[in-house]
């Protein structure tokens, strides 16, 4: 099974300046994150990477530059987002035919509105690995959602066959501290994953990684908070965290979360990473002042642009291995 103990960022998908998905980008990006040690992996289209804006040709695509962008390194994993259960046992299945070695398997959406029918969860992650025999890590919602799972449906969908990782961001303090315990106690193999972006403090003490978007700007310092966490060496994370502090305002603390992905884009052009922050519709582009008010963060968290050996892998869309 795969070993995520460590930092799994969750990378953008940056685009051309047109809309179109940029692989030369990708390719950038991913090289770069896997060649950090201490990065256990890529999750891919997920939130940070808009998969759910891009057509099925295009998130094929995806998957296979991110994987060609790592040479086998790491494993890429894929967000699976369809709303029906057999729709994501489909979308598994043409994750792990385009190269994933995992996915990430997202609530159906519905259930944000309107909760869920119980049994439903652990039916879906049942389905989708029988399908796709594509091994899969839980995706615990914010509480505020009504496709947050209780203690027991996650308990119940870590014990499936396939589950082998839980991504935890009910972004609820006391349900973490009460639930986490048990949730170790009772599946000890289950590797836990936080994805509090805004609270990894609080939460970097009590996991075997990050699953984060944050992961794309910051992978050193994150890389060193999840040092400390596990050393249970509070005064050395709470330096990180700290630090990285403007960092996290200027991302994370923005009127909506969803912010957060084009603020992503924009830090990686402050490190040197991406040309520009273009994202595609439903996200917009942020209000005038945002785009150096992110650049300042990242300078005053002392995130140093990265330099990149010049890609021979990438041209216009295609790479050695192929046409998209």
């Amino acid at each position: 099974m795969l070993d995520l103990r460590g930092l799994t960022p969750a990378p953008v998908t940056p685009f051309t300046l047109d809309g179109q998905v940029d692989y030369e980008a990708i390719h950038r990006l991913g090289s770069w994150l896997g060649s950090i040690d201490g990065v256990k992996g890529l999750v891919v289209l997920g939130h940070a990477g808009e998969g759910t804006f891009l057509t099925q040709d295009e998130q094929v695509s995806v998957i296979k530059e991110f994987v060609r962008s790592v040479d086998n390194k790491i494993p890429i994993i894929a967000g699976i987002t369809g709303e029906g259960t057999e729709v994501a046992a489909y979308e598994a299945k043409r994750a792990r035919e385009a190269g994933a070695s995992a996915g990430l398997l997202y609530p159906s959406h519905g259930w944000l509105r309107f909760g869920y029918q119980p049994g439903a969860p652990q039916d879906r992650y049942r389905v989708v690995y029988e399908v796709s025999k594509l091994p899969l890590i839980l995706f615990q919602y914010p509480d505020v959602t009504k496709a947050t799972y209780n203690l027991q449906t996650m308990l119940d969908i870590s014990a499936l066959p396939g589950v082998f990782a839980m991504k935890n961001g009910v972004r609820n303090m006391r349900r973490w501290d009460t639930e986490i315990p048990v949730i170790r106690k009772q599946r000890p193999d289950l590797q836990i994953l936080t994805c509090h972006d805004e609270y990894l403090l609080h939460t970097a003490f009590d996991v075997d990684g990050f699953l984060v978007g944050y992961g794309n700007i910051a992978p050193e310092a994150l890389i060193e908070l999840i040092d400390a966490g596990k050393a249970k060496d509070y005064v050395r994370a709470r330096a990180v965290h700290d630090k990285l502090l403007p960092v996290t305002k200027a991302v994370y603390h923005r009127g909506s979360h969803m912010e957060g992905t084009v603020a992503l884009k924009h830090a990686l052009v402050a490190r040197g990473i991406l040309s520009h922050a273009t994202v595609r519709s439903p996200l917009l582009p942020l209000e005038k002042g945002a785009e150096e008010e992110i650049h300042a963060a990242v300078g005053a968290a002392q995130l140093s642009r990265v330099v990149l050996a010049k890609s021979n892998g990438v041209q216009n869309g295609y790479t050695n291995g192929g046409s998209h």
